[in-house]
């Protein structure tokens, strides 16, 4: 695999380098997996970054139609279920018969329960009444539908069995209606009904095993430049350590910090068309004037010398490269008021701060030194994430074919809208309105349909991913699942939700079972 880095300067607004590599800001989506293999044929995925809970293997298609017999659980009568492949290769459907003989038995067995459970009058419970009288007291339509529901409870995982190890969990749709089968087993004492299953979507390589020979061209936002960053956190750290204080007898300069109140409009010869920006008013934004580059090009020049009380107006012209694209190429008139006026009083930098700047650092230069090294580890790991982001694209976009199920897509994008939920909840302590509100199906959905690209997406480079660990028998550190699901107690914990630690166990399919069912010994305050 080849790599080559070049470095792109955004036009956006630009990100301060923290010293966290959690921090770290990038214009890549989030990185899935590290794809450097080890000596020992592993591959190793960072316990922050998030993949599908949902467990499938990624297993090649059998033939498109087979028949399998089973064997009834309580009778040598056997019952059929033929398998049929979907157009779409990503569903099964599968047609169950079974013969009257189970259908009897399982009436039989209804008819015991109801006679052990009601009291019909005239009768000791649990004493034996005649079938007609029974009938006549619990009601013929419900011995027929409780019958027909425990055919389905003792057929099912039977016919379910033809796809182990291919189904996706929890995407089991029985699709024939419960009064067609009503009507069969009342007329023919049988029933018939169909399943539909999704099964784990086949991944198809263009070419096939091109992932081996990927060449990555990578681009890392200038921003990341460690030597750049520990400059600027040099400065940042500088400036922290200096007292504001109030201008007098000027206007404002670079390096003064300056409160302002924003207003602007459209700029158009009609004046009926002119209308307010809503996002660009602000009262008492606090600029500080050596950020410049962060603010829409040429406001810094259109305020400089401005004074306490005074007020400025001036036309200026969002850029085409804006975030917000419905302001791109938009002309406006802005209206600026000097509340407040401010200049920087520092020390000097020199030694006798150093302390200050970075404790346990005697000398400016020492601070200076620990501050490129730490700028250095995150500029190292961004290349890396961007790295990994940039191989998952390719991946994505171009290498490989997928049909995905729709009922992985809603798993997954309900995990995820889950997620948020909780972190909102966290954050901002939601009333039992707010939350029933976003809790809703209706709120779900829209959620489900606006992300389902990102979702989509996702889920690409998961199977990607998981067929690459197929091929090469990679395997996962079991350490790092270990510490996932950890980290997923944690955060439920943190949330003061409930979880179910079995469910949490079963998100991590790559755990052997045997190591599986060893992780209460490993996972701190777990229930047995």
């Amino acid at each position: 695999m080849e790599l080559c880095y070049s470095c792109a300067t955004t036009t956006t607004t630009p990100t301060f380098l923290q010293l966290k590599p959690s921090l770290v800001s990038l214009s890549l989506s989030n990185t899935l997996v590290q794809l450097n293999t080890t000596k020992n044929n592993t591959l190793f995925i960072p316990h922050k970054l998030s993949t599908s809970s949902r467990q499938f293997s990624l297993l090649q298609p059998q033939s498109s139609r087979l028949s399998t017999r089973f064997a009834a659980s309580s009778s040598s009568t056997a019952y059929d279920t033929v398998q049929d492949q979907l157009p779409a290769d990503i569903e099964i459907r599968l047609s169950v018969e079974v013969p009257p003989a189970v259908c009897e038995d399982c009436y039989k067995r209804v008819m015991n329960e109801f006679m052990k459970q009601s009291k019909v009058p005239g009768f000791r419970p649990g004493k034996k009444v005649p079938e007609s009288i029974l009938l006549s007291y619990v009601g013929k339509q419900n011995a027929r539908k409780a019958t027909i529901e425990s055919v389905l409870k003792r057929t099912l995982p039977h016919a379910m069995s033809s796809v182990t190890g291919r189904a996706l969990k929890d995407s089991i749709r029985i699709v024939t209606k419960f009064s067609d089968m009503e009507e069969t087993y009342s007329s023919l004492n049988s029933l018939r009904y169909d399943i539909i299953v999704d099964v784990a979507p086949e991944v198809k390589w263009i070419p096939e095993g091109g992932y081996k020979n990927l060449k990555i061209v990578v681009q890392i936002d200038s921003e990341i430049d460690a030597h750049k960053a520990s400059e600027q956190e040099l400065k940042r750290r500088h400036k922290s350590l200096g007292l504001l204080r109030i201008v007098t007898d000027r206007g404002l300069q670079i390096g003064d910090v300056v409160v302002l109140d924003i207003s602007a409009t459209t700029i158009d010869q009609d004046e009926s068309n002119i209308r307010k920006i809503p996002s660009a008013e602000t009262k008492g934004f606090q600029f500080d004037t050596e950020d410049g580059d962060k603010v829409l090009p040429g406001f810094l020049d259109s305020i400089i010398g401005i004074q306490q009380g005074e007020t400025k107006s001036f036309p200026l012209l969002f850029p085409e490269s804006w975030k917000q694209e419905n302001l791109r190429g938009v002309h406006a008139q802005f209206t600026v008021e000097c509340k407040e006026l401010f200049y920087r009083d520092l020390p000097e930098l020199d030694d006798s701060i150093a302390d200050k700047l970075l404790p346990g650092c005697t000398t400016l230069e020492q601070v200076k030194e620990s501050l490129l090294q730490k700028c250095l580890e995150v500029e190292q790991t961004a290349k890396e994430q961007a790295t990994d982001n940039a191989i998952l694209d390719q991946l994505r976009k171009v290498m490989i074919e997928v049909d995905i199920p729709q009922s992985l897509l809603e798993e997954q994008g309900r995990q995820f809208y889950g997620a948020e939920l909780l972190e909102i909840q966290a954050n901002m302590k939601l009333n039992e309105q707010q939350l029933a509100s976003l809790s809703s199906p209706r709120a779900v959905n829209e959620y489900l349909e606006n992300q389902k690209e990102n979702l989509t997406n996702i889920i690409k480079q998961n199977l990607a991913v998981g067929d690459i660990f197929k091929r090469e028998n990679l395997q996962f550190p079991t350490e790092e699942l270990v510490k996932e699901v950890k980290n997923s107690i944690a955060e439920f914990k943190r949330h003061k939700q409930d979880y179910d630690e079995e469910r949490v166990k079963e998100q991590i399919p790559t755990i052997p079972q045997s190591e599986k069912h060893e992780l209460h010994h490993w996972i701190p305050n777990s229930k047995n």
